[in-house]
């Protein structure tokens, strides 16, 4: 089995620093360009099936990767992004930060103690469902020699990758994976082995961490 999993491309939400979580904010102008060249060099990539979160930025993204290929594209609510609770569409740029906590930067810094509000989701609760997630496709038998496109969002890519390293390592790697990003994962006989991460197929020039200012 090969997984392509893939960050959804850019929104106006990425651009403003605002946190999205289950807001359903569709992709931006640059976001569908950045999409459209992913799905261009990934073109001749053999894909027999394409999960999506429901959420329209992930949705929206797998279309433009899969172009014309007739294929199914299914969705699962397990890889949507993390619930920010009342804090969806609050900036956290230092320049314009408008949480009511100062807690919200252990989100990035120390995931597994930062506390959601009310409404919310912690890190933990978002690497029980994408973990779920990847334990049934491991336990599918038709998905085993298949290649699969996976589009979700910054928290459950990276939390399903933790799953997937067997819990290794930091939750973020250092960063919060750019826009339309691709990872690679082969899984033979159970055994995951990543092969890429984080690769871009734009001019990395344009990679922008919208979250860098934040307080």
């Amino acid at each position: 089995m090969k997984l392509y999993i893939v960050r959804h491309g850019e929104t106006v939400w990425n651009t403003e620093g605002r946190l999205q979580g289950m807001a359903d904010i569709e992709l931006n102008e640059n976001g569908i360009r950045l999409a459209k060249i992913t799905g261009e060099k990934l073109k001749d990539i053999p894909f027999d099936l394409a999960i999506s979160s429901p959420l329209k930025r992930a949705v929206h993204t797998a279309r433009l990767i899969l172009g014309d290929r007739r294929i199914p594209l299914k969705t699962d609510a397990r890889i949507e992004e993390i619930t920010f609770g009342e804090w969806e569409g609050l900036c956290c740029r230092k320049d314009r930060y408008e949480i009511p906590s100062e807690g919200f930067s252990l989100f990035f810094s120390d995931p597994f103690h930062y506390q959601p509000p009310a409404g919310g989701e912690t890190v933990e609760q978002v690497i029980e469902r994408t973990g779920d997630f990847y334990r049934e496709l491991l336990n599918t038998p038709d998905a085993q020699d298949k290649t699969i496109l996976i589009t979700c969002h910054g928290c459950s890519s990276r939390a399903l990758l933790y799953n997937i390293s067997q819990r290794q390592g930091d939750l973020w790697r250092g960063h919060v994976p750019p826009n339309c990003s691709v990872t690679v994962v082969d899984v033979t006989d159970g055994k995951a082995q990543l092969e890429v991460v984080d690769k871009i197929y734009y001019d990395p020039d344009e990679v922008v961490d919208f979250y860098q200012d934040r307080k």
